[in-house]
């Protein structure tokens, strides 16, 4: 797959460090280009299925995740008003032996960083910084990518992995702003000695307090030394980025008729970061000749599926296995490479949301939810999740 002319690729999150340390291991060079001043990563934890885990190996990055990563015993869902247990899914070997890769969950920053310094050490790849992407230009046999500060990249190809509000997708799709949600996420990280004493019987595990027009998660990060919280609630404000401070007030407020073990962990943090939720409506065309998108540029999700940095990484081991399968033919690979995900990527999409209703489930839905839940102990407690934990990826080969 040698080729005279690097792939450029437009940033340098998971998904576009991931396509990059794909495209190296396969003797792919690429150029990353980061509009930020430096590759770092903001966030919170992310919780890490046995797909990804599966993308980890084809990254050969597996040893590093799990020296980081923390790996919980229990997926668990609590009604926050009554404090009833509605759900518990085992994880740990259980769910390993059954799924032949573990669940783990990771700081967002830790995960990114892992990727980074694997892509530092490969000569195929160049990471340049300060380079935002104003535009490009498709020339039928390379692209040229415009960037802000005037300078042009020449390359044979362009991977638009430049996010929620992506500058290539307006071009290739132009299906204008992302769809806001109504909802907002707070997010905080404690020292682990500092979690209350009311959580302590959840401390091993992953925990959803789901209430009606919100819900909160908690679980360990980073071998266990931190512990990540996530707030999330219904409103119409708008802001956009994913580092800009809550009002501990707000959040107060919208969580005041919830259970003490909620207000014991929410009353520890002082500083909260904010973020508003938004996706987009699933396509399944996102490629233009030689220039194509991967990630939250192709299809962005809420969380609520927890899913969005595995599609990332599996975006780009699908797209490079594609260069390799038709020998290095960018326009083909390209082409054929939507038509391999939108399926797969559009059901995560649209089953976030629907976990969003869900989770924040009010009044007669709030107690069908916990009876149904609730009716899902007995047999097998993955079946909810086959289709997104197996091996059916949509990845040529079923990887």
């Amino acid at each position: 797959m040698t080729n005279a002319k690097p792939i450029i690729i437009a940033g340098g999150g998971i998904g576009g460090l991931a396509a990059a340390r794909m495209l190296a291991i396969k003797g792919r060079r690429s150029i990353v280009l980061e509009q930020a001043p430096e590759f770092a990563e903001i966030g919170a934890g992310i919780q890490l299925g046995p797909n990804t885990h599966r993308m980890f190996d084809r990254l050969q990055v597996t040893k590093a995740m799990h020296d980081i990563a923390h790996f919980p015993e229990n997926i668990i869902m609590m009604d926050s008003l009554t404090g009833d247990e509605v759900l518990r899914m085992p994880l740990g070997r259980k769910l390993e032996f059954h799924f032949g890769k573990p669940y783990a969950v990771i700081h967002r920053a830790d995960l990114h960083t892992v990727l980074f310094e694997a892509c530092k050490g490969m000569d195929e790849i160049d990471l340049r910084t300060s380079s935002g992407v104003s535009g490009y230009t498709d020339h039928g046999d390379g692209v040229s990518v415009e960037l802000e500060n005037g300078e042009t990249v020449e390359g044979a190809a362009l991977i638009g992995a430049d996010g929620l509000w992506s500058k290539i997708r307006s071009k290739i799709i132009g299906d204008g702003d992302p769809i806001v949600s109504g909802h907002i996420a707070y997010r905080a990280v404690l020292p682990i000695d500092d979690v209350p004493p009311e959580l302590d019987k959840w401390m091993e595990d992953v925990v959803l307090w789901a209430g009606p027009r919100n819900h909160l998660v908690h679980y360990k990060l980073r071998r266990g030394e931190l512990f990540n919280i996530v707030a999330v609630f219904h409103s119409q404000k708008y802001v956009e980025g994913w580092d800009e401070y809550g009002d501990p007030a707000e959040l107060y407020e919208h969580f005041k008729d919830t259970r003490p073990e909620v207000h014991a962990l929410l009353k520890k943090i002082d500083v909260w970061k904010m973020w508003v939720l938004c996706d987009r409506v699933p396509v399944k065309e996102w490629t233009q000749n030689r220039v194509t998108l991967i990630s939250d540029a192709a299809h962005p999700m809420l969380q609520y599926l927890a899913a969005g940095a595995g599609m990332a990484m599996e975006d780009s081991v699908c797209l490079v296995d594609l260069l390799e399968e038709y020998d290095g033919d960018i326009v083909r690979a390209f082409a054929d490479y939507p038509g391999k995900r939108y399926m797969r990527t559009g059901r995560v999409q649209l089953t976030a949301r629907f976990y969003g209703d869900i989770y924040h489930a009010e009044g007669v839905t709030r107690e069908l939810r916990n009876l149904l839940l609730g009716g899902e102990k007995e047999g097998n407690p993955y079946a909810g999740v086959e289709w997104l934990y197996g091996k059916n990826t949509g990845l040529p080969g079923g990887v």
